[in-house]
């Protein structure tokens, strides 16, 4: 008798977890759609929910707009035979994208996959924090159910029947939110677009596949050749051969830049050398997947094509096939194709001391042995430097102590410890650390007397540091903040330089105060070193009109 009660009596959730639930594929996807729609998706939700607070039927189509969008997309991926791994790997991918996506304000469109994808070990580490705990554990808790389902098998023919028919349900359903609030939703698409990338995990089912499309970490196809006609015409007799050095910076901004004129001084040690600073100067992509390769293309953001610039071979190739020796040193993650096939010395993993630790080096060490690098080839030379920089969000580790000038600092990668302010003066001292680091390398190239010398520094992208609720950087390009595409450039040459290269450095000094941007950095560099070739565009050349 007491038995037959407490088998009566016995809690329902104990029951489920002592037996194995049946549930067709279908529902277990409405279902799975429904968490994604209500746990995991709280930016998208602050975001739409912004233009009509308050209104439940609004949120009403928003919701069924999601619940529709997830379940028709996952009702074309998931079936019974795949269910459990496809779907449990949804739920953990989702709840880490919702967490960087909101601590972050990041938009996960087909160019932050690409950044996440060549993501490297070290980078990667430095986003592993404590307040990934809650995350993974809202992600574990679905995830352990869906693996004690039983799914219900069906011959093929009730299969498909059963399938098609839920596909159009939930387009029903997505057609019916869109139309339930039409005018507002409409609105929304127009005037912010970008809302879409922040859907989860719609972003990724739809953004990965471009991203995974032509030059990406997972598969590379062999470059197409572009320059080959290209020609360096000959110095005059006894002239010294020119060495060009090309300091790509990482996530360094306009704002912030001490030659900017900012309210900090972050370039003090530059400020006392004859540089030329470009204090308008704009970048080709948000990101260092998508700037580095339109940087080095002859096509750029005016004639943007990203599949066309990816397939194609860059401007150290040209400079190769007109026999200037190429080297490009790295303290970061890689040229991202822009020198493949060429020399590529990978420093980030050195352990020089004083300068590496931990798996990272501090930007000095691309200055290490630099001028035999550049002697160990005769005749001219172009010798790109990829900075570390102001790579985040540990911008506290990318300067020595020394170097800690602003202060309080933020001292750990969860910026959401940190005030804004914190935040700022970490970030102005790795400027600090930059601003040293070109005066150490003008200092060097003033010391190779056998070569006349250049130097131009130019970041990449910039960087948000809460404003707006930004943070780092990889906003879609269209809709990007200043902050991410307003980068610093300057350049120094020395005397012999300018002199035998006939360049008027007051004319190149007046050009620096109008506006430019990525596009022009091929065919200057190929302008300053007298490389001639069909892709050679004069009106993108900064010193065209400044040759004497």
């Amino acid at each position: 008798m007491n038995a037959t009660v407490a088998r009566t009596l016995r809690l329902p959730a104990v029951a489920w977890l002592q037996g194995r639930p049946r549930l067709s594929t279908e529902a277990l996807i409405a279902l799975a759609s429904l968490f994604f729609a209500i746990a995991g998706n709280g930016l998208f939700w602050n975001s739409a929910m912004a233009t009509h607070p308050g209104s439940l039927r609004y949120a009403l189509s928003l919701l069924l707009l999601l619940l529709g969008t997830h379940a028709f997309l996952l009702g074309l991926l998931v079936w019974r035979w795949n269910a459990k791994v496809v779907v449990s790997t949804l739920l953990m991918l989702t709840m880490l994208a919702s967490h960087y996506m909101g601590r972050y304000h990041i938009y996960l469109d087909a160019d932050m996959l690409r950044n996440v994808l060549a993501t490297d070990r070290r980078e990667s580490s430095e986003l592993l924090t404590a307040s990934l705990a809650g995350p993974l554990l809202l992600g574990l808790v679905p995830t352990l159910a869906v693996w004690r389902l039983q799914l219900t098998d069906r011959r093929w023919t009730g299969a498909l029947s059963w399938r098609a028919g839920f596909l159009l349900l939930a387009a029903g359903v997505a057609v019916g939110g869109a139309l339930l609030s039409f005018q507002e939703i409409s609105a929304l698409m127009r005037s912010q677009r970008e809302v879409r990338y922040l859907a989860t995990p719609a972003n990724v089912l739809l953004g990965l596949p471009r991203a995974l499309r032509g030059d990406n970490p997972v598969q590379r196809a062999p470059k197409l050749p572009i320059g080959v006609d290209a020609q360096a015409m000959h110095h005059a007799s006894g002239s010294r051969p020119r060495l060009l050095l090309v300091v790509l910076g990482e996530t360094a901004r306009a704002q912030n830049w001490g030659l900017n004129g900012g309210s900090r001084q972050t370039t003090p040690e530059l400020a006392q050398k004859p540089v030329i600073n470009f204090p308008d100067m704009h970048s080709c992509g948000t990101s260092t997947e998508v700037s580095v390769p339109c940087m080095f293309s002859p096509w750029g953001r005016g004639d943007y094509d990203e599949k066309k610039i990816r397939a194609h071979q860059s401007l150290l190739h040209v400079l190769d096939h007109a026999g200037i020796g190429v080297l490009w040193r790295d303290n970061q993650s890689g040229c991202k194709g822009v020198c493949e096939g060429l020399p590529l010395q990978s420093l980030a993993d050195a352990t020089t001391p004083g300068l590496c630790a931990n798996g990272r080096c501090l930007d000095e060490i691309l200055l290490q042995d630099l001028p035999a690098q550049a002697r160990a080839k005769p005749g001219d030379r172009v010798i790109v430097l990829h900075q570390l920089g102001n790579h985040g969000p540990a911008y506290f580790e990318r300067y020595p102590p020394r170097f800690r000038r602003f202060t309080p600092t933020c001292d750990t990668v969860d910026l959401g410890r940190c005030t804004r302010d914190q935040i700022a003066n970490s970030y102005d001292n790795a400027l600090l650390y930059t601003d040293h680091v070109l005066a150490q390398a003008i200092g060097t190239l003033q010391g190779m007397e056998d070569y006349d010398t250049a130097m131009i520094y130019v970041s990449d992208h910039g960087e948000s540091l809460g404003e707006k609720g930004l943070f780092l950087h990889g906003i879609p390009y269209a809709i990007a903040p200043e902050e991410q595409t307003h980068v610093p450039m300057t350049m120094w040459f020395s005397p012999s330089f300018a002199r035998n290269r006939g360049l008027d450095l007051e004319c190149v000094r007046q050009r620096a105060g109008r506006y430019t941007d990525h596009d022009a950095l091929f065919s200057s560099v190929l302008g300053l070193m007298q490389v001639r070739t069909a892709l050679y565009a004069p009106q993108r050349d900064l010193f065209a009109a400044c040759e004497g």
